[in-house]
């Protein structure tokens, strides 16, 4: 069994957040404006998504399967 991700993009700067936010962005994977990272559906990096929401955009991946 697969495990679930997520992707997330930083849709907006981060000149002028709070460095929590900025902690949580940079702890997610992402360093610049328009940069997609796939990460694991985790509590933890729910958390870190939830505290800068604002910021990115987050979608699920496509699924790749074959049936």
């Amino acid at each position: 069994m697969a495990a679930k991700n997520l992707k997330v993009t930083l849709a907006k700067s981060l000149a002028g957040q709070l460095k929590n936010i900025q902690a949580s962005v940079r702890g997610l994977g992402l360093r610049r404006r328009h940069q997609t990272v796939e990460v694991a559906d985790t509590p933890q990096n729910r958390g870190m998504i939830y505290t800068a929401k604002h910021l990115l955009t987050v979608t699920p991946p496509a699924e790749g399967g074959t049936n």
